[in-house]
């Protein structure tokens, strides 16, 4: 059974940094990613990255402030997040799937979620 669990979040001010973390369990995964969703607002996408690391993604919103990374040797996938703003508030996911090779920036290719992790920005 494949698990993803994430950690990390919390309540930060504005320009502050936080690192998620999301443990994979279950089977190696390939394609990787975060995704956000804020009160009110779709589920968006924030960053992917495949499974050597050699190929990385953001969202313009994230660019030069998110850094995706993962460490296989942990099957753990990391969200590196610098000089947080209020806008980045959100509930924070983990997904992954069996994809060997480009990593998708649509949240439908998909198939393994985790449940979660808050992140709060206040100004």
């Amino acid at each position: 059974q494949v698990q993803l669990v994430e950690s990390g979040g919390g309540l930060v001010q504005a320009g502050d940094s936080l690192r998620l973390s999301c443990e994979v369990s279950g089977q190696t995964m390939y394609a990787m990613a975060w995704f956000r969703q804020a009160p009110g607002k779709e589920r968006a996408f924030v960053a992917a990255i495949n499974y050597s690391a050699t190929r990385t993604y953001y969202a313009d919103s994230a660019k030069g402030r998110f850094t995706i990374s993962r460490d296989n040797d942990k099957n753990t996938l990391y969200l590196q997040m610098n000089s947080l703003e209020p806008e980045d508030t959100a509930v924070y996911y983990c997904a992954a799937d069996l994809t060997y090779g480009t990593p998708s920036t649509n949240s439908d290719t998909y198939d393994y979620w985790g449940q979660g992790t808050q992140v709060t920005v206040s100004s």
